[in-house]
């Protein structure tokens, strides 16, 4: 899955590691990711925290998507700081999944998200449901 997202990998996003239900990935905060405070736009966090969700879920192999997110910014991050996201699956239960992902700088945690994973086909190669 994640060697086919493009956006994450035009904006530099590397996957680390992958195992089930877990990932690390790595983003460098870049020029363009900076707000008018001079601090990284949260969105660019969201994104990366939304990635390793992504790939942490997709893991077990059906195609499974967010039904929704939740981020908590601890701490800002600046332009040249190297980012990495740990996502860590919590439970699954029918099509639903439950992952924690946090988001830090060296030791410092940067921000915490929770996101809500949904089944939706059972391979890669069906049809959407």
């Amino acid at each position: 899955m994640f060697a086919a997202d493009r956006a994450s990998r035009g904006l530099g996003i590397e996957l680390l590691e992958q195992g089930v239900g877990t990932a690390v990935l790595r983003m460098t905060v870049t020029g363009s990711m900076v707000n008018g405070h001079g601090i990284a736009h949260g969105g660019y966090v969201f994104l990366l925290a939304d990635t390793a969700f992504a790939c942490a879920c997709n893991s077990h192999g059906p195609v499974t998507v967010a039904a929704g997110a939740d981020i908590s910014f601890v701490a800002p991050a600046h332009e040249g700081d190297v980012l990495v996201a740990r996502a860590e699956e919590r439970t699954r239960f029918g099509r639903s999944g439950l992952y924690d992902v946090t988001v830090l700088r060296g030791d410092e945690v940067v921000a915490e998200f929770r996101g809500r994973s949904r089944t939706i086909q059972s391979t890669r190669s069906e049809e959407p449901a």
